[in-house]
């Protein structure tokens, strides 16, 4: 693995029963950039992202993290090598302050280790981190309880979890989901944000056009298997993508 190759994924396959979830997927992410992922429903997409992250084993393949191989290894210790992910559907502490919210992670031995220790104040740290990620600290929106925030704040705070983190990398699965329009467009600067401040990106995303501003490299799954990859307008132009998607004329 190169200094460029932060993560490496190969042929890594996983079944549930009699169904093949994931087969034989293999790809490299390199650092800086950003990796879209995408998929009709049921395609593997989510899956890939456990077996990534430690909440799934694979059945076969290996997951290599900055050279170490991590397959099987439990979410928290991948979590503080440096890999986070959000939820498709989000878990915050629902009875805790936006900003509480925050403090598990900026007490993690990652954190510790990567900063030193000196965060100063945990709870003005996570309001700041916060207010980097679009909660308005006049309006008091990080102090209210998570369980009361509305989807486009919860998707926030979801990213901003993984950010007190101090990861080098974030898996976003399906954060444009369920937001309108004009979330959706003010999160899209959010996210170059965080990719500029040194955050390397895998999206997972069933909102084509948003994410390929975003991104140079898509992966395109279907029945857990990988399908095309290349840049998105390379990626949507392949005949099993628009089949994928669309269906086949010829199946008609």
């Amino acid at each position: 693995m190169n200094d460029k190759e932060l993560l490496k994924v190969e042929n890594i396959s996983k079944s549930f029963g009699g169904v093949q979830a994931v087969v034989n997927v293999s790809f490299i992410l390199k650092k800086g950039g950003i990796l879209g992922i995408i998929g009709p429903n049921g395609s593997g997409k989510t899956t890939i992202a456990n077996l990534i992250t430690g909440f799934v084993r694979p059945n076969r393949g290996k997951v290599i993290f900055k050279g170490r191989v991590i397959t099987g290894a439990p979410p928290h210790k991948i979590a503080n090598l440096g890999l986070a992910r959000t939820f498709q559907v989000m878990r915050p502490y629902h009875s805790l302050s936006a900003y509480k919210n925050l403090i598990v992670p900026l007490n993690s031995p990652r954190v510790r280790q990567t900063r030193g220790g000196k965060l100063g104040d945990n709870d003005a740290v996570a309001i700041d981190i916060l207010e980097e990620i679009g909660f308005e600290r006049d309006a008091r929106v990080p102090y209210k309880i998570a369980g009361s925030l509305p989807l486009g704040y919860l998707k926030r705070l979801e990213l901003g979890r993984c950010f007190a983190l101090n990861p080098e990398v974030i898996i976003c699965d399906e954060i444009f989901s369920g937001l309108s329009m004009s979330e959706i467009t003010s999160m899209i600067p959010l996210l170059e944000k965080i990719q500029m401040d040194g955050v390397t990106l895998i999206m997972i995303e069933h909102r084509l056009r948003e994410l390929f501003r975003l991104t140079d490299t898509v992966i395109a799954m279907n029945f857990g298997q990988k399908i095309a990859e290349g840049s998105p307008e390379e990626v949507i132009e392949k005949e099993e993508v628009k089949e994928a998607y669309l269906g086949s004329s010829r199946s008609k």
